[in-house]
Parts: C-alpha cells; sequence; structure tokens
C-alpha cells in the first residue's frame, strides 16, 4: 500500500464537490459520516483444527437513493478506514449511473491466498451469519470484490437463505449463472471501462482500432477489459499484476497471456516480453492506460510521467487528488473510477432486478442496457464538465454528490 488513507481522498473529494455545488453545509456534514459502521470478530476452524478470529467489517454509507449495495473484499490489507471510503465511493456510484442504490462495502482482513476452500467456506458463511441483521434484498445487497467471486456469494446466498427458511438469490449479486446470476455479470465492470473508452475516443478524435493501450492489473477487470479492447483491434503492448508487469511495444495476445497466468500464478517471464515493476508499467508510452488494481497508483510523484492520452481508470481511487491535477495540467482525458467502474454495479441491479421478478435476460439484453446506462452517465458527466468548466472527476463527483444531497434535501431528517 501507498500509505495514503483512502478515507482522507474520499473526504478531499467530498469537499471539492461540496464546494463547486456550493453544497449545504449541513448536508455536507451528514454526508461526511456513514450511516452504520458493523465490526464483527468471525471466528472459525481452520483445516488443523486451530481456531482463528479474523476482523469483518460491512459499512453502510448512505441509502438516501434506495438499499445499500457493495462488495465484499478478503484481503490482508482491509481496514476500516479503506472499507468506508469504498462505501463512500459506491454511494456517488450509484448515483452517477442513476441505479436506485446507496453505497456500502464490506471486507474480511485474511489472507485468501493462503486458505483453503473448505477454510474460505466456513469464513464466508460465518461473516454471513454475523451481519445477517443488517443485510437483505431490501436493505443491502452485497456482490463479489477483491479476491471473492460467484462462489463467495453462492455460500452467502446459501447462508442468509437457510436461516431466513426459504431461497432468497436477489440478497447478492453476483452469483453463478445456475444460482440465479445474470449473464455479463463476470466482465460487467470491464465492458463499461471499454464503453467510457469509446465514448472518450469519439470525443478526442482518436481510433481504437490500433491504439496502444497499457493495463495494470491482469485480475477479473483488467483480464476482461484486455479481451474485449484486443477483440476491438486495440494493440494490447502491457499488462501486470501484483508481481509484476510484462511489455511488448509489438503487442500480446490476452488470451495467451490468461493461459498462462493460470498456470504460473503471474503474468511475469511471459514469452517474447520485457518484464517491468507495475511503476514502470505506468510510465510507458501508450494511448489508453487503464489502472484496474488497487488504489492510490498516480500520485504527485509519477503524474508528471504518465504518457497516456486517456486513463481510464477501472480500478477504485488509482489517482490522488493531486495525481488528478497534475494528468489535467498534461491535458491527459481522465475518466474517473465512479464513471469508468460503475459497469459492475450496474448489471448488479439488473441482476437485483431479474431475481425479484423472477426473469432471466439474454446476455444481449443485458450488455444493450448496460450500454446505454454507461452511455448516459459518460454524457451526463461531459456535460456537467463542460457547464461548470471543470475536469471529469470534478463533474462526476458533483453529479453524484449533487443526487445524493438532492435526495438527502427532499427527504429531510426524521425522527
Amino acid at each position: 500500500m501507498s500509505g495514503i488513507d483512502p478515507l482522507k481522498v474520499a473526504l478531499d473529494q467530498l469537499a471539492l464537490a461540496a464546494e463547486m455545488l456550493d453544497l449545504d453545509p449541513n448536508i455536507h456534514e451528514y454526508l461526511k459520516h456513514p450511516k452504520r459502521v458493523f465490526i464483527v470478530a468471525v471466528p472459525i476452524k481452520m483445516d488443523n483444527s486451530e481456531v482463528k478470529v479474523f476482523t469483518g467489517y460491512r459499512v453502510q454509507h448512505n441509502d438516501a437513493r434506495g438499499p445499500y449495495k457493495g462488495g465484499i473484499r478478503y484481503s490482508p490489507e482491509v481496514n476500516l478506514n479503506e472499507v468506508i471510503a469504498l462505501a463512500m465511493w459506491m454511494t456517488w456510484k450509484c448515483a452517477v449511473v442513476d441505479i436506485p442504490f446507496g453505497g456500502a462495502k464490506g471486507g474480511v482482513c485474511c489472507n485468501p491466498k493462503q486458505m483453503s476452500l473448505n477454510e474460505l467456506e466456513r469464513l464466508t458463511r460465518r461473516y454471513t451469519a454475523m451481519i445477517y441483521p443488517i443485510i437483505g434484498p431490501y436493505t443491502d445487497i452485497p456482490a463479489p470484490d477483491v479476491y471473492t467471486d460467484a462462489q463467495t456469494m453462492a455460500w452467502l446466498m446459501d447462508t442468509y437463505s437457510q436461516m431466513n427458511g426459504y431461497l432468497v438469490p436477489e440478497v447478492v449479486t453476483g452469483k453463478p449463472i445456475h444460482l440465479g446470476g445474470s449473464e455479463g455479470r463476470e466482465e460487467a465492470t470491464s465492458r463499461g471501462v471499454v464503453y467510457c473508452v469509446e465514448e472518450a475516443c469519439k470525443d478526442i478524435g482518436m481510433r481504437i482500432k490500433g491504439a496502444r493501450v497499457v493495463i495494470q492489473g491482469f485480475g477479473k477487470v483488467g483480464w476482461n477489459a484486455a479481451k474485449i479492447l484486443y477483440e476491438e483491434g486495440a494493440k494490447i503492448v502491457a499488462v501486470s499484476d501484483s508481481k509484476g508487469g510484462i511489455y511488448n511495444p509489438e503487442g500480446l495476445n490476452p488470451y495467451k497471456v490468461f493461459e498462462y497466468k493460470k498456470k504460473t500464478d503471474s503474468v511475469i517471464n511471459f514469452e517474447g516480453c520485457k518484464n517491468i515493476t507495475n511503476e514502470e508499467l505506468l510510465e510507458l508510452e501508450c494511448d489508453i492506460l487503464i489502472p484496474a488494481a488497487v488504489e492510490n497508483q498516480i500520485t504527485k510523484k509519477n503524474a508528471g510521467n504518465i504518457k497516456a492520452k486517456i486513463v481510464a481508470e477501472g480500478a477504485n481511487g488509482p489517482t490522488t487528488l493531486e495525481g488528478g491535477k497534475i494528468l489535467n495540467e498534461m491535458g491527459v482525458f481522465v475518466i474517473p473510477d465512479i464513471l469508468a467502474n460503475s459497469g459492475g454495479v450496474t448489471v448488479s441491479y439488473f441482476e437485483w432486478i431479474q431475481n425479484l421478478h423472477r426473469e432471466h435476460w439474454s446476455l444481449e439484453e443485458v450488455n444493450a442496457k448496460l450500454r446505454e446506462k454507461m452511455v448516459n452517465a459518460y454524457r451526463d458527466v461531459r456535460k456537467m464538465a463542460a457547464d461548470k468548466n471543470v475536469d471529469m472527476r470534478t463533474a462526476a463527483l458533483m453529479l453524484g454528490v449533487g443526487r445524493v444531497a438532492e435526495a438527502l434535501k427532499t427527504l429531510g431528517i426524521w425522527p
């Protein structure tokens, strides 16, 4: 981790939006605080019969526009400030893409890479039982995040359903398709990033075909973005994971890299490529840079060395405010996280709707609806940026915070 507190970044962003919107100070004060912070000790019996206790969190930031929505991550880096910041970003993200959810986030501080499948199942079920009182299809709907997946959501859904006495598929999203998951959910975040990149390319007069793309992070978001852009004719010149990156100016085949990573657990040492660090990767010559790893990667220290024309933020909070300021001064077109990566929560919303109605939509229908939502959100942010003469991040924050503030103002404070 970079040592930068994500909560400070989130609060600074809120302050910026509040200032630009001339927000009522009372509403600004209200939005600074999550509505509920739930911290639980999660004891589980490990495979060797030893009992270990993990710390779990569920933070519900704001529900003025609808039920809480947000992922659950398993990582040794999980801490309270990070979870609060992520919950806050979820609130703005849902508002930017105009879906009727508020923001939440969850996490368990553990190292899933050192745990067996059985241990992860026990952890998930115990954590679910402990946050059971505050989640539900009309109150708070979890989803996968870093190091959690469709299997994790199946365990969560089953545990919740067993405690309720009947099947409740709509309590989580990001489930396996055969258990009520949505078509297209797995690559929804990446597809949303690509739809935004397509719109940005139109705006700056650049073609995706032949564009040089660099992607930091080769997990769900990075790999799917690489695949979709590669299919559209872009040249993927570098990708990376937590162990390091690979670079080939002639371009690489993401499918082959993905197969290689499955075998070796990393992209490094891939044939025909030069190994590089994650820091070097961010500063490569390219047209489109997609930071899709973790927060605080582009800071005041390295922002001046970024050579991309477009930075599309696949990760949450990959750019600090100071880093973002430098990118704007250099004329880099930044598509901020709360817009760029909102495809995931949008298709989660579609999944929730399908579950509530016991329907199943086709992939074509899901992707068409996703494109419409993403393009409309992109255009709303672009218009706000033009009207207020601000950069895209400030515009997205103003749009998101403004919509939540409007809801709060109308609802009032009761009791």
